[in-house]
């Protein structure tokens, strides 16, 4: 298996997690459930900023030679990424928001009758789609070369001799 298979099934893994935890949690709805609920939303928002992050910064050294635009990074527009990974990473992603979506809902009120619900956090989650669709692309992406751009190369003949200008 290679790097981009484990990002896929690491998104798909942790997808899954979310779903049973988030449903338990607007199941049972006790405080137990809901701290498992927002802890591991939670969780899954936070290493969601990490690889967005990471794959932002990867992007920003690899669009030095090559044109990589946000939509094909995070939203997998365009040529870059083949379809059947677009696919994949697309359903997860829905995925996550469907789950947000039907469990914040289902109890719109707390435990003790007051509007709002931990369920709520679940719409963090969908941050961990987004940051495993930049990983995959900036790391697995075919993008098009920069246009444009000039490459210098100098001799070490021609930096010594401007070596006395300082």
């Amino acid at each position: 298996m290679h790097d981009g298979e484990r990002i896929i099934r690491a998104d798909i893994f942790l997808t899954i997690i979310f779903g049973a935890t988030a449903a338990y949690a607007a199941i049972d709805f006790s405080t137990a459930a809901q701290w498992v609920g927002a802890v591991t939303a939670m969780s899954l928002f936070t290493i969601g900023v990490f690889t967005f992050l990471w794959s932002y910064w990867l992007a920003i050294q690899r669009s030095r030679v090559d044109e990589i635009y946000a939509t094909q990074l995070y939203l997998l527009f365009g040529p870059a990424i083949p379809k059947p990974v677009k696919r994949t990473l697309w359903l997860t992603l829905l995925a996550q928001i469907a789950i947000a979506t039907i469990t914040t809902f289902a109890r719109l009120d707390g435990p003790d009758g007051n509007p709002g619900s931990s369920l709520a956090v679940g719409f963090l989650v969908p941050m961990l789609g987004f940051g495993f669709n930049g990983l995959w692309a900036v790391t697995h992406g075919t993008f098009a070369p920069r246009s444009g751009t000039v490459r210098v190369t100098t001799s070490a003949g021609e930096i010594g001799q401007n070596a006395d200008h300082g």
